[in-house]
């Protein structure tokens, strides 16, 4: 019976239930509410497994954005294997004619699945409609290769329609050594080591207060920078690993998130990490 349940549920015929009880889950969406102005929170149950956690978060994503996203629906795809594992979820959901945009450029390192373009690609797939990738690189030598290649017809195009994506899919980066960015050859070990307390929200760098924080990287990411997250009207960050919690509080701290897809226990862990800290926002 199991072997036959795991099949249909990979096909898409049974939805297994991921999300936390409903009353759990409802108590903690009201706090996250009150506390960052966010408009939902998707609880996964919490499960002993890295991939597993993150495939159920994906998974209440994925069912979100079947039931939300209509004919003429644009989403502005970040990168990284929380927001790849979207596209992995199960289920077949109805085609509609919907854009998948890059708002962030590649990378030959870390793996294609990760890289937006890869993951817009494969969201098209699943949803319908068409992708865009964005012709460039993620990460440029300096701030004024940056420059230069923001002011290319292509790359203005595709940010553009990105800037103006009703939904954003959106992962957020710790730190530690097996974060995209490492894999990814952002930062050497020594400027790891000195922006630990650092995380990412997108592209831009940010402390646990949400505030910028200054990294050799800063200023040479091709994609959507946090100012221009805010105007979309559904910023979904997405982050299942236990080692997140506190670049999810910086990125609530923006105030450009709108809906949280995390597991239980992170949930829990971020409200008493904003419990402990907030005196030092709010001295």
């Amino acid at each position: 019976m199991s072997r036959l349940l795991k099949q249909a549920h990979e096909i898409g015929v049974v939805e297994i239930n991921v999300r936390a009880n409903a009353n759990v889950a409802h108590d903690l969406e009201v706090q996250f509410q009150k506390r960052f102005g966010i408009t939902r929170l998707f609880c996964a149950v919490d499960r002993p497994d890295v991939d597993g956690q993150r495939m159920d978060v994906a998974a209440l994503v994925a069912n979100y954005l079947a039931k939300t996203l209509v004919n003429g629906s644009a989403v502005a795809v970040g990168m990284g294997r929380n927001v790849s594992a979207i596209a992995d979820a199960p289920g077949t959901p109805e085609p509609r004619d919907v854009l998948f945009a890059s708002a962030i450029g590649g990378s030959t390192l870390g793996g294609e699945s990760v890289n937006a373009d890869h993951i817009a690609r494969r969201l098209a797939a699943r949803y319908g409609g068409r992708s865009e990738t964005l012709y460039a690189p993620a990460i440029v030598a300096d701030p004024v290769m940056r420059a230069g290649l923001l002011e290319d017809e292509s790359v203005k195009r595709t940010l553009d329609r990105a800037r103006k994506a009703d939904v954003a899919l959106i992962g957020v980066g710790d730190l530690t050594e097996d974060s995209n960015m490492i894999r990814m050859g952002w930062l050497t070990p020594h400027e790891v080591s000195k922006a630990r307390a650092t995380g990412t929200i997108g592209n831009d760098f940010l402390d646990i207060q949400g505030k910028p924080s200054r990294t050799i990287v800063q200023g040479r990411v091709i994609g959507l920078t946090i100012a221009e997250l805010g105007p979309i009207q559904d910023v979904i960050v997405i982050a299942s690993e236990s080692t997140k919690s506190g670049i999810i509080l910086g990125a609530l701290r923006t105030g450009v998130v709108n809906t949280l897809a995390t597991s239980l226990s992170n949930a829990r862990a971020v409200l008493d990490l904003d419990d402990s800290t907030s005196e030092m926002a709010h001295p």
